[in-house]
């Protein structure tokens, strides 16, 4: 037995009165200096990309108004008769896109987690697709599924008379698609709940013959319907900071949403507006960070405690005619849309009918020639790429304090570094407008118009998707390792290289796929921060749509999915164990 191993079974923690009584604001009487240094960079480091730029947009939307009063922008921002309608539609929409979720996932959860099937984990796939899909393209795809041009409806003589306007503009159309969108938050929340539910009381209501309908409605459903609510509130939460469904929906359609009006306010009058805009984004952070406290709330309150106990298992087949029925469902919502995304792209002009005889690749040569899109291509690998090496070059650290050497500061770094995903993306593109914009102190530099506030914000933004695994593998390691490797001598660098970075180091690599997969098509941050040269596969597929080339948008569309697909598969091939369990797909 290797000794520093004895003496992690050996050794002896101090108690919990002593190590309260030791606490200072980087550590105790254990922690070193260099884990003390390690800490302060880290807290310089989360300062600076979010604490500085959130804090900014506070200061502004709580600034003085044209007239020189205190909280004067505020208040004529909440007067202006613009914010009451986009506020209202902000909240309907996404309660009205909630039911659409919580209908969609939960039936789908329960039909997978309760019915044996074949292919069930390609099912569960095609049902995370939404989620997988950028919103931007999520919403081209379905626009070209139900428009008077579509290739689908068309050919089936479905679809919306020519010169009639396509019905996804409007009110209802917006809260479909965000509904179809984030069905699968709730469709994983209910899933996670039925495979904790014990055998024993299923198995028991059956033995006294207790009809399958009841056993549903009595026993399963009250035990997962915490969860139901929890992934209900994750979806609000989704759709009120939604912006690329509202977008490419509710612009043309001429339905404002607070992240849209943002956007146009910002791409309309510019900086001229910071305070306005600034207090829009704070009105969609409360209602986020108020969703998310209620969520927390009942959550404590509806919490049951079951003894544990062999967990439940499906062992009903599912009818034929059942397994069709719910592939059927599938299908309209996950690979419907995407055909006839397909298709369009396939189609070599707007308004020409797509057949198998102008069907050609035309399109995707255009826009491969086109310099803007092969740029904006190879700009969102760089910036999801160095996003995810240095979120989990940031996280191997943060984590080993947290779980290691915990402290007042490393708590508050960890809490902290949820902010930029708590709130809706749009805020944190404000937030980082404000910050950068001016001239950074002694550099004289503004990092505005550069990629570099475009990967400040990724960084900030994806932060928690590697540091929640990271966390997760960390805590489930033994900590008396590292406590034996500290008293056998071994310095910080090396008990972080060689003991902790490998027990962590599936799930960071899973973390840092999330984050490019994620910051690849990611449009909320971009379309405020992007500028010449430094566009993304978000912008390009929005502003190609927004001047009428739907055609060219489809094409740089299917390109993008198909690129995300592949990396989807590498990380399926590439991560094993742990690392793979924290991939989007297997949480359902």
């Amino acid at each position: 037995m290797p000794r520093f191993y004895r003496m992690a079974r050996t050794s002896r923690w101090s108690s919990p009165t002593s190590m309260a009584a030791d606490l200072h604001l980087l550590g105790d009487r254990r922690t070193g200096g260099g884990e003390r240094m390690l800490a302060l960079a880290l807290c310089v480091y989360v300062g600076l990309i979010t604490v500085w730029p959130l804090g900014q947009l506070l200061l502004t939307a709580f600034g003085p108004g044209d007239e020189g009063q205190l909280l004067g922008t505020m208040r004529d921002t909440l007067s202006a008769r613009a914010t009451g309608r986009a506020f209202w539609n902000t909240l309907t929409l996404s309660l009205v896109s909630v039911g659409i979720s919580l209908t969609l996932g939960a039936g789908l959860a329960l039909a997978v987690g309760l019915l044996r099937m074949r292919f069930r984990a390609a099912l569960s796939f095609l049902i995370l697709m939404p989620l997988i899909i950028p919103s931007q393209i999520l919403a081209l795809s379905w626009i070209e599924l139900l428009g008077s041009q579509s290739p689908i409806l068309r050919a089936l003589g479905l679809a919306p008379a020519p010169g009639q306007g396509n019905p996804l503009y409007s009110r209802m159309g917006i809260a479909l698609v965000m509904g179809i969108e984030h069905m699968p938050l709730v469709f994983i929340a209910i899933r996670a709940a039925l495979k904790s539910v014990p055998a024993d009381l299923v198995e028991a209501a059956r033995i006294a013959a207790v009809p399958p309908a009841r056993v549903l409605m009595r026993v399963i459903l009250p035990l997962v319907a915490p969860s139901a609510l929890a992934g209900a509130l994750l979806a609000f939460t989704a759709a009120v900071g939604n912006f690329g469904i509202p977008a490419l929906l509710g612009i043309p359609g001429r339905v404002p949403m607070l992240t849209t009006l943002i956007y146009q306010r910002l791409n309309g009058f510019g900086p001229s507006v910071a305070g306005q805009v600034a207090v829009l984004a704070l009105i969609l952070t409360l209602i986020a960070v108020a969703a998310l406290a209620l969520r927390a709330a009942l959550m404590r309150q509806l919490r049951m405690r079951i003894e544990g106990g062999r967990a439940f298992s499906p062992s009903r087949r599912a009818p034929l005619w059942a397994q069709a029925l719910i592939w059927a469902g599938v299908a309209v919502i996950a690979i419907l849309p995407l055909a006839a995304l397909v298709l369009t792209s396939l189609v070599p002009a707007i308004g020409v009918p797509f057949s198998v005889e102008v069907a050609s690749l035309d399109q995707y040569a255009r826009v491969l020639a086109n310099a803007a899109v092969t740029r904006a291509f190879g700009n969102s690998l760089m910036l999801s790429g160095a996003a995810a090496i240095l979120c989990v070059a940031v996280t191997l650290p943060l984590a080993y304090l947290a779980t290691r050497r915990p402290s007042p500061a490393v708590t508050a770094l960890d809490l902290l570094a949820e902010a930029p995903w708590v709130v809706p993306g749009t805020v944190v593109a404000l937030a980082m407008i404000l910050a950068f914009l001016p001239p950074l102190p002694l550099l004289g530099v503004s990092l505005y118009g550069s990629a570099a506030i475009l990967l400040i914000a990724y960084l900030a933004r994806f932060l928690p998707l590697v540091l929640r695994p990271v966390m997760a593998a960390a805590q489930g390691a033994d900590p008396g390792l590292d406590e034996a490797a500290r008293l056998a001598g071994l310095g910080l660098a090396d008990r972080m290289g060689r003991i902790f970075a490998p027990s962590v180091l599936a799930a960071a690599l899973a973390g840092g796929m999330l984050v490019v997969m994620t910051a690849m098509n990611e449009l909320t941050l971009s379309a405020l921060l992007w500028s010449s040269g430094h566009e993304t596969i978000g912008v390009m597929v929005f502003s190609l749509q927004y001047e009428g080339n739907s055609t060219a948008a489809a094409a740089v569309s299917v390109l993008s999915t198909l690129l995300l697909l592949a990396l989807c598969a590498l990380a399926q091939v590439s991560l094993r164990g742990a690392g793979a369990r924290a991939l989007p797909w297997h949480q359902g």
